[in-house]
């Protein structure tokens, strides 16, 4: 249901007349391409007030709790975070009316894109220095799951790069480089509250269990 709705809104939004590219008009590919490129913003405004409103960072911090960054890491979410992206997506869609076909296309790139850069890949540096020009690779996406607090509150972006560069959030190698950097949260590492079962009730224990 998570792309779904969203497209759904788009179809509504369409036929009624919401958002912003129903009232401008704009050539059709050049609405996908603005589409894309709005949604892609909101999701990084998203994932920076989750990690900075204590009462989402709650949700959040089930998807930093992973020890080791592989493909199944950007699968890793609360349930009621994946809630509430959804309503955000929602409203997102309804303020830019934006034809169904770029809601599609968003949500396949940004699946695409966060398995990609939560992949455990090996990437040549000078190509990944370039690549990162263009879209969030492994490399830049794995400082923001450093133990070191402000490691991760960097580099939110999932799929387009610029938003940290322009936002000032962007750092572009951890301090101990990526061999001796330390993936997770210090308060959990025991195998113990990484269970399924704790992770679901984590958000709401006052301290890990």
């Amino acid at each position: 249901m998570v792309p779904v709705l969203p497209v759904g809104m788009a179809l509504m939004s369409q036929e009624r007349g919401w958002g912003i590219l129903n009232i401008i008009d704009f050539p059709y590919g050049i609405e996908i391409i603005l589409a894309i490129i709005f949604l892609d913003f909101v999701i990084y405004l998203q994932h920076v007030l989750f990690h900075f409103l204590p009462i989402l960072w709650r949700l959040h911090r089930m998807h930093h709790t992973d020890l080791d960054i592989d493909v199944t890491t950007g699968n890793r979410f609360h349930p009621i975070e994946i809630v509430i992206s959804i309503g955000i997506k929602l409203a997102a869609t309804t303020l830019i009316g934006p034809p169904a076909l770029a809601v599609v296309a968003f949500e396949v790139i940004l699946n695409a894109t966060s398995q990609f850069n939560h992949g455990n890949i090996r990437m040549n540096e000078a190509v990944d220095q370039w690549l990162r020009l263009v879209v969030v690779t492994p490399d830049m996406h794995r400082v923001h799951h450093s133990v070191i607090p402000r490691e991760t509150n960097s580099n939110f972006g999932f799929n387009l790069p610029w938003w940290d560069r322009l936002c000032g959030t962007y750092r572009s190698q951890p301090e101990q480089g990526h061999e001796a950097m330390v993936i997770g949260l210090k308060e959990f590492r025991r195998p113990a509250a990484l269970t399924l079962s704790r992770l679901l009730i984590q958000p709401f224990v006052r301290t890990p269990v």
